[in-house]
Formats: C-alpha cells, sequence, structure tokens
C-alpha cells in the first residue's frame, strides 16, 4: 500500500481512494432520533433530543472520518432539513413537554456548509426546533462567521427571545503535526480564533477530542490528551466530548498497517475519562456510541460501560472495577 501523503492535495485523494461505497441515503428522511440524559453547564440533568439527518457530506476529507458515510453526494434539496426534524420529532411522545431542554441537530458534516444545510432553511428549521431552550449543531471552524449570525436571527425571530445556540467544533487533538496530517485544514490557532468568534456572539461551544488519534506517538497519547482538553477549555468549551477513535474508513487500517496507529481500547478510553474528568473546567463526556466495539472482556463490560455512564451523568471520579477474567488474561501474557 502506498505511503500516507505528505501533502494536504494528495491525502484528500488518497482518503477518498480507500473508503468503502456509499450507501445511499433519502435526503427527506432523518437517519433516526434519540433521546439521552446529559448533564447542563449549570449542573442539573435534561432530556436531550438528538436528531440524526441527512445531507451533503462536509467538503473536508479528514483521516478519521467516517461520517461521510451517512451523507449525501448532492446537495441538500431546500426544505429537507426542516422536513427531516419536523417528522423526527414528530416521532416522539409529548415532545414539547419532555425533550424542551435542548436537541442537538447532527448532520454529519457542517452545518454552517451551505450545500449541506441550505440558509434559506435557517426560519423553517428555527420553527421547527421552537420549543427548545438550546439548539446544538456541529460546524467546522472554519465556517463560523456570517451564517451563524443568520441562525441566530432565525432563532430569535422563531421564539421571540431565541433559543441558546451551541456549536459543537472538532479540535480532535491539540498536538500540531498530529492536526495537520489528520488532513483537517485547520490549525490550533484557526480553532482559537473561531472559539473567540463564537464567543464574541455569546455561542457556546462544545469540542470533541479524538482518543488515541493516529500520528501522535504512543507513549506521548496520555500527555496531549491532557493537553487537548486543556485547549479546549482554554478556548471557552463547556463541554468536552472524548470520542476514540472507529475504524472502517479505510484510511484508518491503512494507518495501522503504516505504524501511524494504534487502535483505541476500553482501558485508554477510561483512562482518558479518568485524566480528563480530573482537570475539567466544565462538562467531560465520554463517548459511548458503539463502545460495544471496544469490549474485549464479556465479564466485565457492562459494569465498566455503566460506569463510564455514570461518570456523564454525575461529572463524578468513579472507581475503577477489577476483573478476575482480565487479570488472568494479563497474568498469561
Amino acid at each position: 500500500m502506498a505511503a500516507y501523503p505528505a501533502s494536504a492535495g494528495a491525502r484528500d485523494a488518497f482518503i477518498v481512494s480507500l473508503r468503502p461505497a456509499r450507501p445511499v441515503h433519502d435526503p427527506w428522511r432523518a437517519h433516526g432520533v434519540t433521546v439521552e440524559h446529559e448533564p447542563t453547564d449549570t449542573g442539573d440533568l435534561a432530556e436531550v433530543a438528538t436528531v440524526f439527518l441527512t445531507g451533503r457530506e462536509c467538503p473536508w476529507r479528514c483521516a478519521m472520518c467516517d461520517l461521510w458515510k451517512y451523507t449525501t453526494e448532492s446537495d441538500t434539496p431546500a426544505g429537507a432539513i426542516p422536513h427531516q426534524i419536523r417528522a423526527a420529532l414528530q416521532s416522539l411522545p409529548d415532545v414539547a413537554q419532555a425533550f424542551r431542554p435542548a436537541i442537538k441537530l447532527y448532520n454529519a458534516g457542517s452545518f454552517f456548509d451551505p450545500r449541506a444545510v441550505p440558509p434559506s432553511d435557517y426560519r423553517a428549521i428555527a420553527a421547527a426546533v421552537s420549543g427548545f431552550s438550546r439548539v446544538i449543531v456541529e460546524s467546522h471552524p472554519a465556517l463560523v462567521g456570517a451564517r451563524v449570525d443568520d441562525f441566530l436571527d432565525a432563532l430569535a425571530e422563531a421564539s421571540g427571545q431565541g433559543a441558546r445556540l451551541e456549536v459543537a467544533m472538532g479540535l480532535e487533538t491539540a498536538h500540531p503535526d498530529a492536526l495537520e496530517r489528520l488532513n483537517k485544514r485547520m490549525t490550533v490557532d484557526q480553532f482559537r480564533h473561531a472559539a473567540d468568534e463564537l464567543a464574541r456572539r455569546d455561542v457556546a461551544l462544545r469540542v470533541f477530542v479524538l482518543v488515541a488519534p493516529p500520528f501522535v506517538p504512543a507513549d506521548a497519547q496520555a500527555e496531549w490528551l491532557r493537553r487537548s482538553v486543556d485547549c479546549a477549555f482554554d478556548a471557552g468549551a463547556t463541554a468536552v466530548s472524548l470520542i476514540p477513535m472507529r475504524d472502517g474508513n479505510g484510511t484508518v487500517e491503512a494507518l495501522a498497517e503504516q505504524g501511524l496507529h494504534a487502535a483505541a481500547s476500553l482501558d485508554v478510553l477510561e483512562d482518558a475519562m479518568d485524566a480528563a474528568l480530573g482537570r475539567a473546567r466544565g462538562r467531560v463526556l465520554a463517548d459511548l456510541w458503539d463502545l460495544e466495539r471496544l469490549a474485549s472482556c464479556e465479564s466485565c463490560f457492562a459494569g465498566r460501560k455503566a460506569r463510564l455512564e455514570r461518570m456523564n451523568l454525575t461529572q463524578r471520579p468513579a472507581p475503577r472495577l477489577s476483573c478476575a477474567m482480565c487479570a488472568a488474561v494479563e497474568a498469561r501474557a
């Protein structure tokens, strides 16, 4: 297999060439809607509805991304996003009462990409979520600008006072070389600038940090995880989500073959959560989606998952679980 390219343009082609076939998605149908409990920035627990929207793929080709699988190649049709939101919320019982605190609109790309979410739909989107006090969207830092203002205006118009907007951005890692090689097309300084622009608009910031990212030496992973969490909070984040690296996009597997990546494990995620929660200046949330892929022991997995869930909700440390089966495996190694 060819070596991972040094230039961004060549990386784009390398990353796309290794992808499996893209599933075909209906741009008028959301991938799904879930409800979860999450601590708020005031320490309370809130029920949060998350709508997984279908739309055009992000224009960036990041080495770690597998979200393109849930996107379309063509531009999102006007009217499709508000239609998806309305249909998704109608599938939930008593949504206006039960899930009023917050809603996440996650489109597997960047909300402020006009080809993924047409700005002409902002008012209809704002109207569809007008019963929520907080609206959370995802965006690449490069797109933080005038369209954020337009969406804020739409939210204010829809609800009078306006729902609080929160933007989730991927820092991924503060390790400068690793960040550049991830093909994010962003520097730490550019991330900070986007965070400052959100703060100037009184928009809350949520940050995604990768657990066990490629290109960071194994003996430096823990230190750069701590630095990345600190960088996120320094930038004004009220929440940091720890995202274990996932395979399945072709590139991650290629990087592993070339010795540039070691897969995350449940141990590594627990280490990251313990370290990050101990230095937090806001909420720290371990991403538990598809956590089963990190399981190596059926005996202790359920308890370890429950521990991480409890830490997410309480924002307090919890003792690590001991497992006789894991101890026996380690003793034989």
